[in-house]
């Protein structure tokens, strides 16, 4: 049946990730290429060819798409996109043209919690916070099998609470957000001093990517990390820190049993995992009078926003097949007697 597949696309601020999701979660093919950031109608373009791409070798009705960016209540439009240039971008409306698929869009971090709860790392569990570290910091809440969305759509933005004002300029427009102390940026931002500072850890990081500075990235940090280095070690030691903190403030706001930790960066695992949880052991509120929540790395790596994307869009399409079936006639029926109504 074509509704065992659903495409999922995953835009973050610097790669698309998509692919062709089934039933159990397994991406049969998938596609990637680099996001463009400046022009939304250039991101709809990349969304086309690739649903084109996929769809050459596969039967799809859903399409399902995790956004880098605040998502309306209606799960149709993106608000604002920090490292984008999403404006009240009525997306879902625009691919569905385009496409002529159901689509549904929502943040990318609630697409990949949704993957972990549904198929990962955090499957059956009541309450569950998702962190998505790359480009920046994305966050989900997912309680009773619900991604808790917030009255508008937006919550879980995690990465732009406030831990240092006055802090680092971040791209949402404030200071001393949390993603500028606890992401990819983070480290790549640190790296690329190092290299320019003239330091020795900075010169170790060119080898590795035959001098060019933009190569400079997160992967490239715990690569080294991985070898001993001790001065990769330091600076994932310092986002990890930094991250254990901000878990610290969410389990003391909502108390979850589990916090998966997912996104590139995630890679480094214990080099990032362990100060993380020592960090939230020294900082959670009542710590040593109560029960503390699991820190665990995510299970679907990568894959996680485009396999939630796809797994959303299949779900609401079922849903809403229901919904219709369950509806009264209009003659005879609760709806009709009501339309029938006379002010």
């Amino acid at each position: 049946m074509a509704e065992r597949l659903s495409i999922g696309i995953d835009i973050g601020g610097t790669r698309v990730k998509a692919g062709v999701v089934d039933l159990d979660g397994h991406v049969l093919e998938r596609v990637s290429r680099d996001t463009p950031t400046t022009s939304p109608a250039a991101v709809l373009d990349a969304i086309g060819d690739i649903v084109a791409k996929l769809r050459q070798n596969h039967h799809v009705t859903t399409l399902g798409i995790g956004a880098a960016g605040f998502v309306d209540a209606t799960q149709s439009t993106v608000l604002f996109s920090p490292h984008l240039a999403w404006r009240h971008e009525p997306l879902r409306d625009a691919v569905q043209r385009r496409t002529r698929l159901s689509v549904l869009v929502d943040n990318d971090a609630n697409a990949a919690a949704w993957a972990e709860w549904r198929f990962g790392a955090a499957q059956n569990e009541e309450a569950m916070i998702c962190l998505t570290l790359g480009t920046g910091i994305g966050g989900s809440l997912v309680i009773d099998g619900r991604p808790h969305r917030g009255r508008f759509g937006i919550a879980g933005e995690f990465g732009h609470m406030i831990v240092v004002p006055g802090g680092r300029a971040c791209e949402c427009g404030n200071h001393g957000c949390l993603e500028q102390y606890a992401s990819g940026n983070a480290l790549i931002r640190d790296a690329r001093a190092a290299v320019e500072r003239g330091e020795d850890y900075g010169k170790r990081l060119l080898e590795r990517v035959d001098g060019d500075l933009e190569q400079v990235n997160g992967l490239v940090v715990c690569g080294l990390a991985r070898e001993g280095d001790e001065d990769a070690i330091r600076s994932l030691d310092e986002v990890g820190s930094w991250l254990g903190i901000g878990i610290a403030n969410l389990a003391a706001a909502f108390d979850p049993g589990l916090f998966v930790v997912g996104g590139g960066v995630s890679d480094a695992d214990g080099l990032l995992l362990e100060p993380a949880r020592e960090a939230f052991r020294r900082t959670l509120t009542g710590r040593g009078f109560r029960p503390e929540a699991l820190i665990v790395r995510a299970h679907l790596g990568n894959d996680a926003g485009m396999i939630g994307a796809a797994d959303m869009a299949r779900t609401m399409r079922r849903r809403s097949r229901r919904n219709r079936r369950r509806r009264p006639r209009t003659e005879g029926g609760a709806l009709g007697r009501l339309s029938g109504r006379r002010a």
